[in-house]
């Protein structure tokens, strides 16, 4: 996919200088979205080895409403949630080229 973008800055910096700003605050939301990656699969992989069920499939039963109402299975969602989230965002972030 292709997407370009026009831009209106209304401020007195020269065009190098607002892609250099762009670009920065692009970088940073990529090593955000590696950060929120990492700390969820880490959150997953605990809730792996304690239930002995890997994520995805896990999410599918919650989902489905094949488990009970346990705290954890909500906290183990909401990472869940979050790590396919992020890793959404970061694979986009990834593909953004100047």
């Amino acid at each position: 996919m292709k997407l370009t973008l026009d831009l209106e800055i209304e401020t007195e910096v020269s065009p190098q200088e607002a892609r250099d700003v762009i670009r920065s605050a692009l970088e940073h939301e990529r090593h955000l979205a590696k950060y929120k990656v990492y700390r969820y699969a880490m959150i997953c992989d605990e809730f792996e080895e304690k239930f002995d069920l890997i994520s995805t499939d896990f999410r599918i039963k919650f989902e489905a409403g094949e488990l009970t109402d346990d705290e954890k299975y909500f906290d183990w969602y909401a990472a869940k949630r979050g790590l396919d989230h992020w890793k959404k965002r970061l694979q986009l972030l990834e593909a953004v080229k100047f």
